[in-house]
């Protein structure tokens, strides 16, 4: 028997270079080579978070329907970076895509730094939270047993999230 379909979410972000096309090029890149992606939020614009020096983000969030495991996704979303030419120099740094595995279907997954899903401070960032909650609102994070909306609504981060796509 193979293996059945998973929604997981994708956060993709970008502060160098042409922000939006990077971001809409990893979607498609993501769309051919990971799975069919079935929904994605608008983009929002992000002040820079962790280390505030640095342009502000866009970020969006997509749902893609995938049978790979979650090391091939995240082996399949590192290449897609790598192809469109992140190079990884610092953390929290400047990049010209970031694509990070915020969810697996209902998994809990911790394989220390290499893989951790749900990610580990997803429910501490507002630029993480607000585009999932746009697409994924009523998806209930399998750690906390509350929904996307509801860790929103109660997120502490003031940090300036603004749609703009």
């Amino acid at each position: 028997m193979g293996l059945e379909f998973k929604m997981v979410y994708l956060l993709l972000g970008s502060n160098l270079g042409e922000r939006k096309e990077l971001v809409n090029e990893a979607v498609s890149k993501i769309d051919a080579c990971v799975g069919k992606v079935v929904t994605r939020s608008a983009m929002y614009e992000t002040a820079a978070w962790g280390k505030e020096d640095q342009p502000p983000f866009l970020n969006l969030a997509v749902g893609v329907e995938t049978k790979m495991t979650a090391n091939e996704l995240l082996v399949s979303v590192l290449a897609i970076e790598q192809e469109l030419g992140r190079v990884r120099l610092e953390k929290w740094g400047a990049r010209l895509i970031d694509i990070d595995v915020i969810l697996y279907g209902q998994e809990i997954i911790d394989e220390g730094e290499r893989l951790q899903v749900p990610h580990p401070r997803m429910q501490d960032r507002k630029f993480v939270l607000e585009p999932l909650a746009e697409i994924a609102g009523e998806v209930v994070h399998p750690v906390f047993k509350q929904n996307i909306s509801t860790l929103l609504s109660l997120l502490k981060d003031n940090l300036t999230v603004s749609k703009i796509l």
